[in-house]
Formats: structure tokens, C-alpha cells, sequence
């Protein structure tokens, strides 16, 4: 896995607040995910598809 994501836009949630935060940004092919303290954090990769199922269950609450 490639350590450095420095090329990439990292944003991160208006709503956070709590320090417990994560920022997201695009790849080429995957929409990446890190921990908003540590900018050197392992990476997680989504594909597209993965990335909405992940989002649609945030929205219905399924990790509350």
C-alpha cells in the first residue's frame, strides 16, 4: 500500500468536534480514509460502490 497520500485532498467532517475524527479523499479508483489526528494513519480503501454502502449505513444508523 502506498504510504504516501500527500497528492490527495484530504477533508474532513464540518460535525467534527469530538477529536474522534476521520478525513476522507478521493483516489484514482477508491475513496480513501485515515484518521484526522495522524496524517501518517494506515489508509483505508473503498471502492465506489463500497464507499455508498458505507455511507447509506451511516445514514440509517447501522454503527450507532
Amino acid at each position: 500500500m502506498q504510504r504516501d497520500h500527500s497528492p490527495f485532498e484530504w477533508k474532513k467532517s464540518s460535525y467534527c468536534g469530538s477529536g474522534s475524527c476521520v478525513e476522507v479523499a478521493k483516489g484514482t479508483e477508491t475513496i480513501l480514509l485515515r484518521d484526522a489526528k495522524d496524517s501518517d494513519s494506515p489508509v483505508l480503501a473503498f471502492t465506489p460502490s463500497e464507499w455508498a454502502s458505507f455511507v447509506a449505513g451511516v445514514r440509517a444508523g447501522e454503527f450507532d
